[in-house]
């Protein structure tokens, strides 16, 4: 991990302050250091795998890693990418399917999982891979330990993200690609004075594990909760927390789950995988009324875009923007032929930085993230305003024809979020004999009637962006990293199967 040498120095300056804090569970960056120096010995004692056929430089062991939130998580993690080691992270949540794929094709050295009857479990035992089980580890974890490996390059991650098929696809990243985010991430964050950060999505997922590495390399405090709960991450922030960082529906549970009051110690909000809108914006300002808020626009693939403030800034920026280029990027809008088409023109969202992954071990569709002379992008459609500031349009492959027009789900979305009585939105196309795809939504909050719907979309769009249906649903189906399972959603609109509930004028 590009860490490794801030650890060993909150090790032995603040043995005692906790480093992880999880499900009421703590360890101490003493322990965490002293815990991941034995875990790194053993993993280096394994005997290698002569099955890989993947290429991975410099690699010497490769760890996967298939944890719910556990609190071994951490230290797990900080073994497995100490040099000359690499870790991939697995969704223990996705099919067991999924998962063996994945398995199969790494063929790691070992596997580490939470429970030894877990499918990831079965899956090491019938291909031969041996696996641990965090917790009960077969080793010594109170041994002497040796200091980690001095950081330098190469590969220490291996991620997976979603492409235009059912299989996930693996990217990887360099320990200095995230030395150099974070270095400016304590700058435009301002961690410098290591301040106590909740972040309850699953650490598998780029959000939270990036807020967990980024809080261990500033001496932080990091707290999550095993399973989500609301009620119990919102008790978990009543504690003093000083920092969130979340995506938007985890914060609007949150809200919804805290009825006391408003939580004051809270002094930074973050939020990052799909944009706030103004209610969402208000909410937090009732339930953290001393918050900076900010979000940022990224892609597990480029890092990060830009980074906005939206609330305590010296001048708050616009709540349909997603803010100015992140130190170190540069970004640009480029036609088809992809040429520059400058300011206040929309187009395909391209940067150029050194914070770009090297690539994909397998499954480039060629649909989304490409390097190419222009610099890099993950398809997303945007324009850049005069004063830099970057709004975000859709992403191509979800551009919907209607009528023969061409409408973006995220508009339409971010439209319907500014409704009063609207809390969530979801937009997609169904097959239409007349207009080809009729656009669809489906809303939750208070808002049940479909022609206020209608007109109020009417007053911010064109009308062939006006949703044709509109049902309602009172809880949304989740992904294992908090967001919306948009394709079950649709399901359930086409099947009809009582989860949405169409609205009538």
């Amino acid at each position: 991990m590009p860490i490794h040498a801030a650890l060993l120095r909150h090790a032995l300056e603040r043995p005692e302050k906790p480093a992880v804090v999880l499900d009421g569970r703590c360890l101490t960056y003493g322990e965490l250091y002293s815990r991941s120096s034995a875990i790194c010995r053993f993993l280096q004692e394994l005997p290698r795998s002569n099955r890989r056929s993947l290429d991975l430089p410099g690699v010497e062991k490769l760890v996967a890693m298939s944890l719910g939130n556990h609190i071994g998580f951490a230290e797990y993690f900080v073994a497995a990418t100490a040099l000359p080691n690499a870790s991939a992270v697995i969704d223990p949540m996705m099919p067991a399917e999924r998962i063996e794929r994945i398995v199969e094709r790494l063929i790691p050295d070992v596997l580490v999982v939470d429970d030894g009857s877990s499918p990831s479990a079965e899956i090491g035992r019938r291909l031969g891979i041996p696996f641990i089980v965090a917790g009960a580890e077969p080793f010594d974890l109170a041994a002497e330990p040796d200091d980690l490996p001095v950081d330098a390059e190469g590969i220490f991650l291996i991620g997976f993200t979603s492409g235009t098929t059912a299989e996930p696809k693996a990217y990887y990243r360099s320990r200095e690609q995230w030395r150099r985010s974070l270095d400016r991430g304590r700058l435009v964050f301002e961690l410098r004075d290591a301040p106590s950060t909740l972040c309850p999505g699953a650490l598998v997922h780029g959000l939270a594990l990036y807020a967990l590495v980024e809080a261990l390399d500033a001496g932080a405090t990091f707290h999550s909760v095993g399973k989500w709960n609301p009620g119990a991450v919102a008790h978990i922030l009543s504690s003093g927390i000083e920092r969130l960082v979340a995506v938007p529906t985890h914060i609007a549970g949150i809200a919804r789950a805290w009825a006391d009051a408003p939580l004051i110690s809270m002094r930074d909000v973050l939020t990052a995988g799909a944009k706030l809108n103004l209610n969402e914006v208000e909410s937090m300002r009732r339930l953290f009324p001393k918050a900076r808020i900010r979000e940022y626009y990224g892609a597990s693939e480029i890092g990060f875009m830009t980074v906005s403030t939206l609330v305590g800034g010296a001048t708050d920026d616009p709540i349909d923007r997603v803010g100015r280029a992140y130190p170190g990027v540069k970004i640009s809008i480029r036609d088809p032929e992809e040429n520059d088409v400058g300011t206040d023109v929309p187009g395909t969202i391209f940067v150029n930085s050194d914070l770009i992954a090297d690539g994909y071990l397998w499954g480039d569709d060629g649909q989304a993230f490409r390097v190419t002379p222009a610099g890099a992008t993950v398809g997303d459609l945007g324009e850049i305003d005069q004063n830099g500031m970057l709004r975000v349009i859709g992403r191509a492959g979800g551009m919907l024809i209607s009528g023969g027009n061409n409408v973006y789900p995220a508009e339409v979305e971010s439209a319907l979020k500014t409704c009063p009585g609207v809390e969530d939105a979801v937009v997609f196309g169904l097959p239409d004999a007349y207009y080809g795809q009729r656009i669809v939504a489906v809303i939750s909050g208070e808002a049940t009637d479909a022609k206020i719907l209608g007109d109020h979309c009417a007053g911010k769009l064109a009308r062939f962006k006006i949703p044709r249906q509109f049902y309602h649903i009172g809880c949304w189906p989740m992904t294992s990293s908090g967001k919306i399972a948009r394709g079950q959603v649709e399901a359930s609109v086409v099947s009809g199967d009582g989860l949405v509930l169409r609205l009538s004028a």
